[in-house]
C-alpha cells in the first residue's frame, strides 16, 4: 500500500484500509483532537434517480437520519450528537451523497454504532414518509426565488435531455407523490439497488490509535452489504449538436447583469496531477494591469470576472468564464466575447511557459508545506470525497499537486476554448424571453449564435492592450517560520498612546511563516445616520476597487486583505506569508489615503452598491428577518434599502468630504499575531503612528448602542416581503454581559436546539429552515427561535414556538442527572474546542478585543458558570423570563403571500416607525 503524502506541518497519522466488504476506509489519528469526526461518501447522487422519481436520492438522504432497527427513535441520532457537543449534516450532489458529523472524542465509539446503522439497517418508518417528503417540499419551496437555483434549472433544460444532469434534483411533493406504502417500497428498492459497501468511502478521525480505529471500523462497518456494484452512467453526450452554439437569455428576480461564456470539455479528472485547467484559469482570471478584466474595466464594460467555474461530472466539464457586466457592457457583449477569445489566443501563443506554470505550482507547494489544519468535521468530509477521486497517496495532497506543464496536454484543452464549442448565457432583467422553466418558473429564451459572429471571433487576434501577467514580485521563495518562543500566553499591548493601541503575540504553536494584522479604525463620523453609514460603505467599496490591480499579484502569492465597515468605523485585515505583509499594508494604506477616485468608477461602484442593497429585498424571508433584527436593535445599523436611498443622489465631492470628516478624529485598535517578533510589531506600530499623525487627530472609541428590551414586553415588527413563505424570529435578550448570563443563554440554546428542531421541523413539519441560536449583540447574550414556513402563517408559528417554550420545562425535568451533566459537558467542549490553526486563533483573539475581554479568558469564566448550573436554574429562568406571552422580547416576522387568511398576530406593541423607536428606546452603551 503506497504511503499517503502529507504536509510537513501535519501532525496527524494516516492509514488507508479496505474492509472485508470492500468498504474503503481512511483512518486519521489526531492525538490532540477534542472532537472526533466521521464522514461517509456514497457514490450515488441525483444522476441515479429513477426517471419517474426525481429527487429520490435526496429523499433517501433525509430518510436515513430518521431511525434504524437498532436505534428506532427518529430524533435519537441528532439529539445524541448535539448532546455530546457535536454537529451533523448531509448533502446530495450529482454523483455522490455525503454524510458527516463531529462529536466529543470520548463518545466516538457510541456515535460510530449509530452512524453505521444508516448503511446497515435503516428503518424507513412508513409513518415518516409523509413527514419527510413535506420536508423535501419545504426545502424546494425555500429556493423557489433563489436566482442560483433558477438559473441552474434553465441550464438543465438547455442541455441534452438524455443526460442525467438534466434531471430535477431536489424533489418535491409532486415528484414524490403517491401512496406512502408505494413510495416507501420504491425507496427501499432504490436503497437496496444503489447503496453498496464497495462504492462507499469512509473517513474516521479520532484520538484513538490507527490500530484501534481499524478495529472499530471493522466492528461497526463491515456489516454493510457489498453488492459489488459497478457505476455505469450512460455514455450520453452532455450536449447534442442542436444544443451547441446557443445564446440563452435568462431573466432573474434580483437586479443583476451577468454574462457566462462556457465551453464543454470532456471529464478532467485524469488531469488532477498536473492541473492544466487550473493553470489556464490562473491566466484567464488574472486581474493585474493588462489582464482581460483590467482591460474590460478600463473600457467600462465589466466590474468583475472569474474563470474556471461551472458544473462537471463523469463525462463532462462545463467550463465557465463569468463576467459581471456594467450597463455599457450589457449593450456590448459581442465585444466582450471577442476580447475573451483574443486573450485565449494570447495564452495559446505566449502563455504556455514553464516559469508561469511553476509560479502557480510553487504557490500550491508552499501552501501544502505550511498547510493549516481545519476542523476535523470539515477534514473528514473533504477526505471521504477525495477518496472517490484521487489515488491513495494523493488523498491529502491531491488538491495541491501540480507536477509539470505538458504543453500538448494544455493545448488539447485550450482547443475546446474556440467559437465552434461556445455557449453564451446572459442573465439580466432586460432580456426577452418566451419559455418558462419547469419547477422554478424562470423566464428564458434560446437563440442560435449567428455564424458571422462566430467567424469574427475565430479570426480575432490579441489587441496590444491585452498583456499576460509579469513575474510576481510578492512571491516569497521558500518561506520559513521563526522558532522564537512567545513571551506571553495571550496578546499583550506593545504600543499605546492617545488614540491608538496595538496588541501583539508571537505564535509558537502552529509554526507557519504567516501572520494576521487587524486594524480597526473607529470614527464618530462613520455611521451616526443612514447616510453616513452608506457613505462609509461606499468609501470601502471604492478603496477595494481602486486596490484591485495593484494588489492582485500579492493575493495570488498568498497575501490577502479585506476591508469592511462595522458599527463604529472600518476594519482592515491582512493575512498571509509574513515576508511581504508590511509591504502590502503600506500599499493598502497609501492607496486608501490617496482617494484618487475617478468619476466613472464612482458612478459604477455607487450603482453596484445601490443594486446590491436593493436586491436584499429579494433574499429569502428568513435572511431578511435576520438583517432587520440587528437593524431594529443596533442604533448604528440601518436597513439596506434606506442606505440605497441615501446615496442615490450623492456626488463624488460629497464622498470626499465624508472621508475627510471620517479621518478628522479616529481611534485605532490593532492586533498583530503570528510569525511576528515583538520588535517587528513595535516597528510596525511606530510606522502606523507616523502615518496616522499626518491625516488625523486621536479620538476615543466610537459608541455602539443597543436597544434595551427590559420592561418593554413583547415588541413586534412586521416586514412586507414578496414571497410565498412566512417567517418569524423571536429574540430574547440578556440585560447584562456577565459570564453568568453568557453561560446561561449558551446552555439554554444548547439544551433546546435539537428538541426544537425535531419537534417543529421533523414532527410538525412547519418548514425546512427551523432552529434556535445563541445570538450575542454588542456583547449582550441573546437567544433566537426562527422558522421559515411554506405552509403556516406567522400567528400559528408564534403559537407553536410559545407552546414549545412553555412545555420545555417538562423536558428538562425528565433529563436524568447523567444526561444533564453530559449535555453541559458537550457545550463546554464546544466552547473550549482547541484552535486548529492560526486563522482560528487570530479570529478568537480579535473577537476578545472587540468584546473588551482584555485578559482573553472569558471562555474559561463562562465554562466555570456552566459547570455550576442545575436543571432548576434553567427551569427558573425559562419560567421567569420566557414563558409568559408578556415577556420582554422582540418578534420580527412576515406573512407569506398565501397566509394572510390565517389570522393576524395578537395586537401588542407594533413598531411602525423604526427611526422614532430607536431614538426613543432605552439603550445599553458599549
Amino acid at each position: 500500500m503506497p504511503d499517503i503524502v502529507k504536509s510537513p506541518n501535519d501532525h496527524r497519522q494516516y492509514r488507508y484500509i479496505v474492509l472485508a466488504n470492500k468498504l474503503r476506509v481512511l483512518l486519521v489519528e489526531d492525538s490532540s483532537a477534542s472532537q472526533s469526526a466521521a464522514s461517509m461518501t456514497v457514490s450515488v447522487g441525483h444522476f441515479d434517480d429513477p426517471a419517474t422519481r426525481p429527487g429520490m436520492a435526496h429523499f433517501l438522504e433525509h430518510m436515513l437520519f430518521l431511525g434504524t432497527e437498532k436505534f428506532p427513535d427518529s430524533g435519537e441520532y441528532h439529539q445524541f450528537i448535539n448532546q455530546h457537543g457535536g454537529t451533523n449534516n448531509a448533502w446530495t450532489g450529482t454523483e455522490q451523497t455525503n454524510f458527516f458529523y463531529s462529536i466529543d472524542a470520548n463518545h466516538f465509539e457510541e456515535s460510530l454504532d449509530r452512524f453505521s446503522q444508516f448503511f446497515i439497517a435503516p428503518k424507513f418508518d412508513l409513518e415518516l414518509v409523509d413527514r419527510e417528503r413535506h420536508a423535501i417540499d419545504s426545502e424546494y419551496s425555500l429556493k423557489l426565488k433563489d436566482d442560483i437555483r433558477r438559473v441552474y434549472q434553465v441550464q438543465k433544460e438547455s442541455i441534452n435531455p438524455a443526460h442525467p444532469f438534466s434531471k430535477f434534483s431536489v424533489g418535491n411533493l409532486q415528484t414524490l407523490a403517491g401512496k406512502k406504502t408505494e413510495v416507501r417500497e420504491e425507496l427501499l428498492t432504490f436503497y437496496q439497488d444503489k447503496y453498496s459497501a464497495n462504492i462507499m468511502t469512509l473517513c474516521l478521525i479520532s484520538t484513538l490509535t490507527l490500530d484501534e480505529q481499524a478495529q472499530k471500523a471493522a466492528q461497526y462497518f463491515e456489516q454493510i452489504d457489498n453488492k459489488n456494484l459497478i457505476k455505469d452512467y450512460p455514455d450520453t453526450p452532455y450536449l447534442k449538436s442542436d444544443s451547441m452554439l446557443k445564446k440563452i437569455n435568462i431573466m432573474p428576480i434580483k437586479d443583476q447583469k451577468r454574462l457566462n461564456i462556457s465551453f464543454v470539455l470532456p471529464s478532467i479528472e485524469r488531469f488532477y496531477k498536473r492541473k492544466p485547467l487550473t493553470f489556464i484559469s490562473h491566466l484567464l482570471g488574472n486581474e493585474s494591469p493588462g489582464s482581460l478584466l483590467a482591460y474590460l474595466k478600463e473600457q467600462g464594460l465589466a466590474s468583475n470576472l472569474s474563470a474556471g467555474g461551472g458544473v462537471n461530472g463523469y463525462n463532462f466539464k462545463d467550463y465557465s468564464i463569468s463576467v459581471q457586466l456594467t450597463d455599457k457592457g450589457l449593450a456590448q457583449i459581442d465585444d466582450i466575447i471577442e476580447c475573451v477569445f483574443e486573450y485565449i489566443q494570447l495564452i495559446r501563443e505566449s502563455g504556455l511557459e514553464s516559469w508561469r506554470y511553476d509560479e502557480r505550482a510553487n504557490l500550491l507547494s508552499t501552501a501544502f508545506k505550511f498547510q493549516e489544519q481545519i476542523k476535523n468535521l470539515d477534514l473528514a468530509s473533504h477526505l471521504s470525497i477525495n477518496m472517490q477521486h484521487y489515488d491513495i497517496e494523493d488523498l491529502v495532497y491531491g488538491d495541491y499537486r501540480m507536477d509539470q506543464l505538458i504543453e500538448s496536454e494544455t493545448i488539447e484543452l485550450l482547443n475546446y476554448f474556440r467559437p465552434n464549442n461556445l455557449r453564451i448565457q446572459l442573465v439580466s432583467k432586460e432580456v426577452s424571453t418566451d419559455i418558462q422553466a419547469s419547477w422554478y418558473f424562470t423566464p428564458y429564451s434560446i437563440e442560435s449564435i449567428p455564424t458571422d459572429k462566430l467567424s469574427r471571433w475565430e479570426k480575432s487576434s490579441p489587441r496590444t492592450e491585452l498583456l499576460l501577467p509579469a513575474k510576481n514580485p510578492f512571491i516569497v521563495k521558500d518561506p520559513q517560520s521563526r522558532n522564537e518562543p512567545s513571551n506571553s500566553n495571550v496578546p499583550v499591548i506593545v504600543a499605546e498612546d492617545q488614540g491608538y493601541r496595538i496588541w501583539h503575540r508571537k505564535d509558537d504553536e502552529f509554526n507557519v511563516p504567516k501572520g494576521h494584522i487587524y486594524l480597526s479604525l473607529d470614527s464618530e463620523n462613520a455611521s451616526p445616520t443612514p447616510k453616513h453609514a452608506a457613505l462609509t460603505r461606499l468609501y470601502v467599496e471604492m478603496v477595494l476597487d481602486y486596490l484591485t490591480e495593484s494588489t492582485y499579484q500579492a493575493e495570488v502569492a498568498g497575501l490577502n486583505y479585506n476591508i469592511y465597515p462595522h458599527q463604529g468605523g472600518i476594519t482592515l485585515h491582512i493575512t498571509g506569508f509574513t515576508g511581504n505583509q508590511e509591504t502590502l499594508l503600506a500599499l493598502v494604506i497609501e492607496k486608501a489615503r490617496e482617494r484618487q477616485f475617478t468619476q466613472d468608477r464612482f458612478k459604477l461602484i455607487k450603482k453596484q452598491l445601490i443594486r446590491s442593497w436593493t436586491n436584499v429585498a429579494q433574499a429569502k424571508p428568513i435572511a431578511q428577518l435576520f438583517t432587520s433584527l440587528t437593524v431594529t436593535l443596533q442604533k448604528r445599523s440601518y436597513e439596506p434599502t434606506k442606505m440605497a436611498e441615501m446615496i442615490e443622489d450623492v456626488t463624488l465631492d460629497e464622498l470626499h468630504d465624508h472621508v475627510s470628516a471620517f479621518y478628522e478624529k479616529i481611534y485605532v485598535e490593532g492586533l498583530v499575531y503570528g510569525d511576528w517578533l515583538v520588535s517587528e510589531a513595535q516597528h510596525l506600530a511606530k510606522r502606523l503612528k507616523q502615518i496616522l499623525s499626518l491625516v488625523t487627530k486621536p479620538s476615543n472609541e466610537a459608541s455602539r448602542e443597543l436597544v434595551n428590551l427590559s420592561a418593554q414586553g413583547t415588541l413586534m415588527r412586521e416586514l412586507n416581503i414578496e414571497h410565498q413563505d412566512s417567517a418569524i424570529i423571536i429574540y430574547y435578550q440578556s440585560n447584562d454581559t456577565s459570564a453568568h448570563h453568557i453561560g446561561l443563554f449558551s446552555l439554554l440554546n444548547h439544551t433546546m436546539s435539537s428538541t426544537f428542531f425535531h419537534e417543529l421541523r421533523t414532527e410538525k413539519q412547519l418548514g425546512y429552515m427551523v432552529g434556535t441560536g445563541y445570538l450575542p449583540l454588542n456583547r449582550h447574550p441573546g437567544i433566537i427561535f426562527y422558522i421559515q414556513s411554506p405552509t403556516t402563517g406567522p400567528r400559528k408559528l408564534l403559537e407553536a414556538i410559545d407552546e414549545f417554550i412553555a412545555d420545555f420545562n417538562y423536558a428538562v425535568m425528565q433529563i436524568t442527572k447523567e444526561q444533564w451533566e453530559s449535555t453541559k459537558l458537550g457545550l463546554i467542549n464546544q466552547i473550549l474546542e482547541k484552535d486548529t490553526n492560526l486563522k482560528g486563533r487570530s479570529q478568537r483573539y480579535w473577537v476578545c478585543l472587540g468584546n473588551r475581554d482584555y485578559n482573553f479568558n472569558q471562555r474559561e469564566k463562562v465554562v466555570e458558570e456552566i459547570n455550576k448550573f442545575t436543571r432548576a436554574d434553567l427551569i427558573k429562568f425559562i419560567v421567569s423570563n420566557m414563558r409568559s406571552k408578556h415577556s420582554d422580547r422582540l418578534i420580527v416576522f412576515n406573512s407569506g403571500e398565501q397566509h394572510n387568511q390565517f389570522g393576524q398576530l395578537p395586537n401588542t406593541k407594533i413598531i411602525t416607525d423604526l427611526k422614532s423607536f430607536k431614538e426613543q428606546a432605552e439603550k445599553f452603551y458599549f
